[in-house]
């Protein structure tokens, strides 16, 4: 049984991190669930939420009908989510605008351990679960080029990005935000959010209320998303294990040329602070990189990266035992 510290606690802060990836458009959440060991726990918690949660209260109480849902987890994970999408975002907002190539090479490193260490977990390599790896990889990697559309703002197309990216944030390799970006959705959302947080400090209700109803519906398509997904994934972990890892690993390594640190700008955007930042990216050697590729920083950043996947998965290993 789970106590409040350092149990819960340590949750929170896996989604602090969970939540700092999904505002970076290329970095997955959901990879950051599976690095940290949560991620089957969360799609079966978010299968286990819905409306009989009241018909258990009302029959066993809250406290049976909150540890039926395990509410204790989802609020933990969900609190360091918010924190970190409110707080944490502008750190690495700051330093992906400042030291793109590090931050870069210290995810990079993340997923190639999270892809060595989740593809050990498939038991068996028939033509089915080879094929699911193969059709993964393609998938996620036409993502990372796919062209980013124009930037609509209407509250459908909004309910609809909400939708679309939940799905893509809890797949570990697919990047919601930068689902958000190819659907241009991502400033619109993300300068909401520094709308609701600028609302909050200065008290202006006038523009916090037109900042929820904007939240509200993204929310809402989230949720419901989130919802119809989690029972697929539920259903796919229970049935077909093997072929769910493989499709996931093979996600994961198509994300692969969105977190490579060396790019060649193609096209350019103007993001919700009015900066110019890079819209459409090509991924280059190090030794083609104009300016100063930072290889030898880069190189130790990855294995860090790499380390660090391998240090978390030792100790769960050891703790497991």
């Amino acid at each position: 049984m789970r106590k409040l510290f350092p149990d819960y606690f340590t949750i929170t802060l896996k989604g602090i991190a969970m939540g700092a990836a999904d505002v970076v458009p290329g970095v997955s959440g959901g990879t950051i669930a599976f690095i940290s060991g949560i991620y089957q726990e969360l799609i079966d918690t978010i299968n286990k939420v819905d409306f009989s949660f009241f018909t258990s209260w009302k029959k066993n109480g809250f406290k049976i009908a909150w540890q039926q849902i395990n509410g204790s987890f989802l609020v933990a994970l969900l609190t360091g989510i918010a924190l970190s999408i409110l707080t944490l975002s502008k750190v690495i907002t700051h330093l992906l605008a400042t030291q793109p190539i590090l931050v870069w090479s210290f995810f990079f490193g993340l997923v190639v351990a999270s892809i060595y260490f989740i593809g050990k977990q498939i038991t068996s390599f028939k033509l089915p679960i080879i094929l699911s790896f193969v059709i993964g990889t393609i998938v996620s990697y036409y993502i990372t080029i796919a062209t980013p559309v124009s930037t609509p703002e209407s509250y459908l197309y909004l309910f609809l990005s909400g939708f679309i990216a939940i799905i893509a944030m809890i797949l570990p390799g697919v990047s919601g935000a930068f689902i958000l970006l190819l659907m241009g959705s991502y400033a619109v959302v993300i300068g909401t959010i520094n709308q609701f947080r600028e609302a909050i400090v200065t008290l202006n209700w006038v523009a916090l209320w037109q900042v929820i109803l904007k939240l509200g519906t993204f929310a809402l398509g989230a949720l419901l998303g989130l919802k119809l997904f989690s029972k697929v994934l539920h259903w796919m972990f229970d049935n077909y294990r093997n072929l769910t890892l493989a499709l996931l690993t093979g996600f994961m390594l198509g994300s692969l040329n969105k977190v490579w640190p060396w790019k060649k700008v193609l096209e350019t955007r103007i993001d919700s602070h009015g900066n110019e930042v890079p819209f459409l990216e090509r991924s280059i050697l190090p030794h083609y990189f104009e300016g100063d590729n930072l290889l030898i920083s880069a190189i130790i950043l990855m294995v860090i990266g790499f380390l660090t996947i391998f240090s978390i998965e030792k100790i769960a290993v050891k703790f497991s035992k």
